[in-house]
């Protein structure tokens, strides 16, 4: 329920998998394995790049995070979820 709120209240891509109800990865293999054929059968040049961002969240300032949760509307409930995730352990029931 938590995600679906906060997807109503903030735009995902749906190739962002953390959010997306689906198998993210093998989505974004398969999408990268139609670009690679596509451009071998076009003789096209073709570039790939990966970003690794891991810990991404870790280098902003959590306030900004809250803040602009906030700013989207996002139902208290849900912020204080994401609160108590950034404190020292997160347990789920």
């Amino acid at each position: 329920i938590a995600r679906v709120r906060l997807t109503k209240a903030c735009s995902v891509n749906p190739r962002q998998p953390g959010f997306v109800c689906a198998s993210g990865c093998a989505k974004n293999l398969k999408l990268l394995q139609l670009v690679v054929k596509n451009a071998k059968q076009e003789h096209k040049q073709l570039g790939v790049v990966f970003v690794d961002i891991a810990k991404a969240f870790d280098t902003v300032c959590h306030q900004h995070i809250f803040a602009g949760l906030v700013q989207r509307g996002v139902d208290p409930y849900v912020i204080q979820l994401v609160r108590e995730m950034y404190k020292d352990k997160t347990y789920i029931s």
